[in-house]
């Protein structure tokens, strides 16, 4: 497990806790400057805003690396547009909701590079990880394969949770794990390093 700027400082911690109490009802995000995305250039994983999407790479193989807001939010539909530009086809990228960052629970919302999808929320970072969608990875048809752009969304209300790829949906579940919190990008490798993915246009609405 690697999470980018595991430890804040103290003022980010506090603007963090005063944003969870007083959230905004919906964001855009175009990435067209850092804003307060956390950012790392490592070894293992580089994270940054440039050219106005936000570019992540992770190098190495078999690494879960995420990045978070600094924002809070419950309800919503949750957008992001992901598009992969280099590295394998087995892979896993997408989007977090709902993360609590001092414990490292959140939904997590993936798919692959060879059309796969994942839906499930971690407790504890890697510690604890568990599908809510399906067994585990499924086969999708409306996945854009390769080195495309797919647009993810979550339409949730309350404990009802609704996933949809290019606005297909792939699933749907009822779970109360997690009612609010941050919202995060994520890229994994699962046995090959070299995975980057540009995410932009990340976006919260209020429901309909």
């Amino acid at each position: 497990m690697h999470k980018i700027f595991a430890r804040f400082f103290v003022f980010l911690w506090i603007t963090a806790v005063f944003t969870a109490c007083t959230g905004p009802q919906s964001y855009s995000e175009t990435f067209d400057a850092p804003g307060s995305w956390r950012v790392e250039s490592s070894g293992d994983v580089e994270g940054e805003v440039h050219d106005g999407v936000y570019d992540f790479i992770v190098h190495e193989f078999d690494l879960t690396s995420w990045t978070t807001a600094g924002q809070s939010f419950s309800d919503g539909i949750y957008s992001v547009e992901a598009t992969q530009v280099a590295g394998p086809p087995n892979n896993a990228f997408g989007m977090l909701f709902r993360v609590d960052d001092e414990e490292d629970n959140f939904y997590s919302f993936q798919i692959s590079g060879d059309g796969f999808v994942w839906i499930g929320k971690y407790e504890g970072g890697i510690s604890e990880v568990e599908p809510i969608v399906d067994d585990w990875w499924f086969k999708s048809p409306v996945i854009n394969q390769g080195h495309a752009t797919n647009k993810l969304s979550v339409q949730a209300e309350g404990q009802n949770l609704i996933f949809f790829v290019n606005d297909q949906e792939v699933g749907r579940v009822t779970d109360d794990a997690f009612s609010r919190g941050d919202i995060g990008l994520m890229v994994r490798t699962l046995g090959e390093g070299g995975v980057q993915v540009q995410f932009d246009n990340f976006t919260v609405e209020p429901l309909p």
